[in-house]
C-alpha cells in the first residue's frame, strides 16, 4: 500500500528524448516537459485506481494486477498491457497498437519519492514525484 497517496512531479530525466523516441512532435514534447503531472493512487489488494491530472488531460485508470487492459498515452497513442508487482515495484509492459513495439514502465518508492521509469526503443527516462 506504499503507493497510496497523491504524488506531484518534481523533476524528470531524459523525458524529451523518450517522447521523441515515441514519435511525439516537437511542440507536444516541449509542452509535455512542463505537464505538471499529479498522480493519485489507491490500492485495494490487487486492484489499483490511478487518477492522472496534468495541464493536458485528466484521466481515471483502473486495473487489476496481471490483467491486460487498454491505455491511451497523453499524446493519444493507444496501447494494451498489464501491470504486475515484482517485489516492491509495479512493473508495466505495454504494446503499442499502431506498431507492436513495447513500452516498459516501473513505479517504485525510493525514500520519500515515487520514481517512474519508462523504456522504449532503448531510450530510458525517469520521472520523480513527491507526496503532495
Amino acid at each position: 500500500m506504499a503507493f497510496n497517496g497523491t504524488w506531484k512531479i518534481e523533476r524528470s530525466e531524459n523525458y524529451e528524448k523518450f517522447m521523441e523516441a515515441l514519435g511525439v512532435g516537437m511542440m507536444k514534447r516541449k509542452l509535455g516537459a512542463h505537464d505538471n503531472l499529479k498522480l493519485t493512487i489507491q490500492q485495494n489488494g490487487d486492484k489499483f485506481s490511478v487518477k492522472e491530472a496534468s495541464n493536458f488531460r485528466n484521466i481515471d485508470i483502473e486495473f487489476t494486477l496481471g490483467v491486460s487492459f487498454d491505455y491511451s498515452l497523453a499524446d493519444g497513442t493507444e496501447t494494451s498491457g498489464v501491470w504486475t508487482l515484482e517485489g516492491n515495484k509495479l512493473v508495466g509492459t505495454f504494446t503499442r497498437k499502431d506498431n507492436g513495439k513495447v513500452l516498459k514502465a516501473t513505479r517504485e518508492i525510493v525514500g520519500d519519492e515515487l520514481i517512474q521509469t519508462y523504456v522504449y526503443e532503448g531510450v530510458e527516462c525517469k520521472r520523480f514525484f513527491k507526496r503532495a
